[in-house]
């Protein structure tokens, strides 16, 4: 299996996993040690716990961490469906992650090359190699689907961003 196809079939994976939570913005992550997926998450923000810290990434950097007893993770790929934001761009960095790839680019809060490239900003001792944009189509295809169905939701079930038209593909 090519490179390509190998990193294709992971990010598939992700995008199976960002469909889990309907009530949360679709974005799935797994991460990737020696060919094997060891970590696997969605979206986890919203319901009882109201978690804002609660992105794929994070959950599936915090479970791989925990499966293999250490924090860095310079051996495992992260595959996420949309750009990582900047608190999860850091976590990256903090983690030393071996690479990243992802699915759609975010032009609003994406720092792995959209907005800013946290991942190799020069101020930092570390930097985590990071690709965009394969699968883009069928993660941007999700994410449009969950804000359409969002601004058609009632106005009492919706969130003052929803009302005024700034949720984008934001987390």
């Amino acid at each position: 299996m090519s490179d390509n196809r190998k990193h294709q079939a992971y990010l598939e994976e992700a995008l199976r996993e960002a469909a889990k939570a309907p009530d949360e913005v679709p974005v799935g992550a797994v991460i990737v040690q020696n060919g094997r997926i060891i970590a696997r998450a969605h979206n986890q923000r919203e319901g009882a716990d109201a978690d804002p810290f609660g992105h794929a990434e994070i959950i599936a950097m915090r479970q791989a961490a925990g499966k293999l007893g250490r924090r860095r993770l310079s051996d495992c790929t992260l595959y996420v469906t949309l750009e990582p934001c900047p608190m999860c761009a850091g976590a990256m960095l903090l983690a030393e992650l071996g690479g990243c790839f992802f699915s759609a680019f975010d032009p609003v809060m994406g720092c792995c090359g959209s907005v800013y490239d946290l991942s190799q900003d020069p101020a930092f001792p570390r930097h985590v190699p990071t690709a965009g944009g394969l699968l883009a189509a069928e993660a941007e295809a999700q994410l449009r689907a969950f804000f359409d169905a969002k601004r058609k939701a009632p106005a009492e079930n919706k969130t003052p961003e929803q009302e005024n038209g700034t949720d984008g593909f934001t987390r």
